[in-house]
C-alpha cells in the first residue's frame, strides 16, 4: 500500500508539471481543487472506504501540486528589463558560465550588477574572455524569438533559454574588461580543467575528428560545421552526440570491464568514480550533473540486477530535479533524453537481450548491441517530433556505428586524461580513437549522401509521440498495469 501511494504521488507530480507545460489554470481553481483532493484523503484514510479510492486521491493531490508548483515557479519570474527593450544600453555584470567560442563570434551568459537579469550576450571581440570577468557592455538589448530549423521546424527558443534564467539577448557591440577572477574559485578551476581536456583532444585528433569526439564525450555540437549536423540528422544519429545519461553510463560500464579483474565491488564504485570525474570535466554544468546522476541509476540498476527497485530511485530523482527546475521536463531536451534512455537501458534491454544471441559476447559486445539498440529505438519517437526527420537509413547506419561508440568514447577519455600527464603516454589510445572516428564519420557521410536517405515531417503530433510511449510503458509494465485496473474496478 505504501508503494502505491509513493508511486501515486511521484507520478501524479511528474504529470502535474508536464501538463503545466501545455496548459495555464487558473491559480484559484487549483488552489480549491487541491483542498478538494486534500479532504477526499483525509476521508479515504479514516473511514478506510476503498484503497484505490485513496490512491487515487494522492494522485490528483500530487498532480495539482505539481500545477500549483509550476505556478508558483512562473510568477517568480521578473523581466525587470522590459522597458529598455530594442534600446542601445550600457550594463555593467560578470560572466557567469563558461565561454562558447565559435569561429565569427564568441557567446556567454551576462549577470547584470543593477537588477541581476541573466542575458545571453554574442561579441565579435577578439579579447580573451573568461568565466567570473567583470564586464561593461553597449549594445541592443533584445527578447529572445522563436525561429526555423533547417528542417522547418520552430525551434521554441524562448523557453529553451528561460529554462536557465535567461530572459535577453544581446550582441555587444562595445566591450571592456573592468576586473578579472570574481566567479567562483571552484567552478573556475572546473571550467578551466574542461577546456585544458578539449585542448588536449584538438591536439591529439584531427580536426574534423575531435569535433565528434567532443559531441560524443561532453556534448559539445558549437563547433560543428552546418554540412556534419545535417549529416547526423538525416541519418538519425543525432542523439549519439547529445549529451545524456545514455552516454555517460557507456563510459563509466567500459571503465568497470577493464577493472574486471578487482572485486565487483571496486570496480562497481570504479565507474561511480569514473561519472563524478566527467561531470568534473565538463566544468560541473546543469546538464552534465543531469547525466551523471541518471547514469549512476542505471549502474547501480544494472549491478543489482533488478531493475524494479531503481525505479524508486528514478522517481525521487526526477522529482528533486524538478523541484530544483520545472521546465526541464518539457523545454530540456537533454533531461528528456537522459530520462528516455535511463528507462530504454534499465528496462527495455533486458527484454530484448535474447534477440541478439546471433551476435558474439566477445569483448561484452551482445550487450553493447541490446543497449544501443534499446536506447535508439527508445528515443526515436522524440527525435522525431523535436526534429522532424524521418530517416530511411537510420537503422542500417545506427547497427553499424552505435557498436563503436562505446569504445570510441571510452579511449578518446582515457586520451584526454592520459594527456594531463603525458602526450606520448596518450599517443597510441588517440591514435586508435581517431581510427574509430574516422569510421563512424565516413559511415555517417555515407549513408547521408544516398538520395532520398530521409524526409522532412513539419509537424510529427505531439499526440502521436505521447501515444508511442504511452504503449512504450504498457509494454514494459503490462503485468502491474493490469493488476492495477483488475483490483482497482472489482
Amino acid at each position: 500500500m505504501q508503494d502505491r501511494i509513493f508511486y501515486s504521488i511521484g507520478f501524479g507530480f511528474i504529470f502535474g508539471i508536464f501538463l503545466s507545460s501545455f496548459f495555464i489554470l487558473n491559480l484559484y481553481l487549483l488552489i480549491l481543487l487541491f483542498v478538494l483532493f486534500l479532504i477526499l484523503i483525509s476521508v479515504f484514510k479514516y473511514l478506510v472506504i476503498n484503497k484505490w479510492g485513496m490512491i487515487t486521491s494522492f494522485f490528483f493531490l500530487a498532480l495539482f501540486t505539481g500545477f500549483l508548483y509550476f505556478s508558483f515557479f512562473e510568477n517568480r519570474i521578473i523581466y525587470d528589463q522590459n522597458n529598455l527593450l530594442n534600446k542601445e544600453v550600457k550594463l555593467s555584470g560578470e560572466i557567469v558560465s563558461d565561454i562558447e567560442d565559435k569561429d565569427l563570434y564568441k557567446r556567454f551568459e551576462f549577470l547584470t550588477f543593477d537588477k541581476h537579469s541573466k542575458i545571453l550576450v554574442k561579441t565579435e571581440s577578439k579579447i580573451d574572455l573568461k568565466y567570473g570577468d567583470v564586464l561593461n557592455l553597449e549594445g541592443r538589448l533584445l527578447a529572445p524569438s522563436n525561429f526555423l530549423t533547417e528542417n522547418g521546424k520552430e525551434f521554441d527558443y524562448i523557453n529553451y533559454l528561460k529554462k536557465d534564467g535567461i530572459l535577453y539577448t544581446l550582441e555587444a557591440k562595445k566591450l571592456e574588461i573592468i576586473d578579472i577572477g570574481k566567479g567562483n574559485l571552484i567552478k573556475s578551476l572546473l571550467f578551466n580543467i574542461k577546456n585544458t581536456f578539449v585542448a588536449k583532444i584538438n591536439t591529439l585528433i584531427f580536426p574534423y575528428e575531435s569535433t565528434l569526439l567532443g559531441g560524443l564525450i561532453l556534448g559539445e555540437k558549437s563547433s560543428f560545421p552546418n554540412s556534419l549536423r545535417e549529416d547526423f540528422i538525416k541519418t538519425g544519429t543525432i542523439h549519439i552526440v547529445a549529451l545524456s545519461g545514455y552516454n555517460v553510463t557507456i563510459i563509466s560500464e567500459w571503465f568497470i570491464k577493464l577493472l574486471y579483474f578487482l572485486p565487483t565491488v571496486l570496480a562497481f564504485y570504479g565507474g561511480i568514480l569514473v561519472i563524478i570525474l566527467f561531470v568534473i570535466m565538463t566544468g560541473v554544468e546543469a546538464t552534465a550533473v543531469r547525466a551523471g546522476i541518471m547514469a549512476i541509476l542505471v549502474l547501480i540498476a544494472r549491478n543489482l540486477g533488478r531493475p524494479y527497485d531503481i525505479v524508486r530511485a528514478l522517481i525521487v530523482t526526477v522529482v528533486f530535479m524538478l523541484l530544483f527546475n520545472p521546465y526541464l521536463l518539457y523545454y530540456d531536451v537533454s533531461f528528456q533524453l537522459s530520462f528516455i534512455s535511463t528507462i530504454a537501458v534499465i528496462f527495455f534491454t533486458p527484454r530484448i537481450e535474447k534477440y541478439f544471441q546471433f551476435v558474439t559476447n566477445k569483448f561484452n559486445l551482445r550487450d553493447i548491441v541490446a543497449v544501443t539498440f534499446s536506447a535508439y529505438v527508445f528515443v526515436l519517437p522524440f527525435v522525431l517530433y523535436k526534429m522532424g526527420n524521418l530517416s530511411l537509413v537510420a537503422l542500417p547506419t545506427n547497427i553499424l556505428v552505435l557498436p563503436f561508440i562505446p569504445i570510441t568514447m571510452l579511449l578518446g577519455f582515457l586520451s584526454g586524461v592520459l594527456a594531463f600527464f603525458s602526450f606520448y603516454l596518450a599517443l597510441p589510445f588517440s591514435y586508435i580513437t581517431h581510427l574509430f572516428l574516422y569510421y563512424e564519420l565516413n559511415i555517417i557521410k555515407f549513408f547521408a549522401s544516398i538520395p532520398f536517405s530521409s524526409f522532412v515531417i513539419l509537424d510529427f503530433p505531439i499526440i502521436l509521440t505521447i501515444l508511442i510511449y504511452l504503449y512504450f510503458i504498457y509494454f514494459l509494465f503490462r503485468r502491474g498495469i493490469k493488476v492495477f485496473f483488475t483490483e482497482y474496478f472489482t
